[in-house]
This record gives structure tokens, sequence and C-alpha cells, in this order.
């Protein structure tokens, strides 16, 4: 499954496949990386991380779409796209997180949304526990 922007979407700049890059990168729009970058990345819209593209950043997006390797943690306002050639070794949040047969994520996620007291932990208790836990094992 592909993930593909609105039509009216359109990439406002291009880190071509054999391009090598370090430092803080900043910018507004979509932003399609195919190369090697190094350091962080920070936009309030869209980043694609191509194919080919090596990332080893701290990334603060609106959105991403993840085809290639990242190396760092991840954190979209709105949601991240991670394709069946997409890996990611790193800790990512975003309220919304989609992830295809065959991507590799080594780490944590977190999905709250703006409001973590909105996250309530209920403890179980032992009168709560289903038939199968119930159920002793004479082996």
């Amino acid at each position: 499954m592909k993930f593909r922007f609105r039509t009216n979407d359109q990439i406002s700049g291009f880190l071509d496949k054999g391009t090598h890059v370090t430092g803080e990168l900043e910018f507004a729009g979509t932003l399609r990386i195919d190369g090697n970058f190094h350091g962080s990345i920070s936009t309030g819209d869209i980043l694609i991380v191509g194919e080919h593209a090596m990332v080893h950043a701290d990334i603060k997006v609106g959105e991403i779409e993840i085809h290639g390797q990242i190396f760092g943690n991840i954190e979209a306002k709105r949601r991240v796209q991670l394709t069946e050639t997409g890996r990611v070794k790193g800790d990512i949040q975003t309220p919304v997180l989609a992830i295809a047969a065959g991507a590799m994520l080594d780490g944590r996620t977190r999905m709250a949304g703006d409001h973590p007291e909105e996250t309530t932990v209920v403890p179980r208790s032992q009168h709560n526990k289903t038939a199968f836990e119930k159920r002793e094992y004479n082996g």
C-alpha cells in the first residue's frame, strides 16, 4: 500500500540520491530526501524519506512518510506512515501511526494526543480475570 498525498501537495525541496548533508534542516512545504542526512530536521509540514535515503537525525514534523532508513527519534504532530521498505531505529511519538507489512521498527511508540492527562490506566483486579487466567494447570 502506498501513502499518497493530496494532489495539491507538491514537493518543494529534494535531496537526491548521492547527496550527503550534515546540519540542522528546517523547511516549509514538502521535502523529499533520497540521499544521506546527519543532524536534525524540523518542520510543521511534510517530510518524505525515499527508499534509498539514510537519515541519522532526530526529527520533528507535521507528517512523515518513510520508505528508507531512519536512525533517530521521530515526533510527528499528525501522522507517521512506515511503508514496507521503511526502517526506523528510534522512538516514535504521533497520534496516528500506520505500519505496512514488511516494515521494521526498533523502538518505542507513543500515540497520545496533545493532552497526556487523558490517558487512564485501570488496574486489573483479581476478580476481573478472564476464565483462561482463572484456570489452574495440573500438568
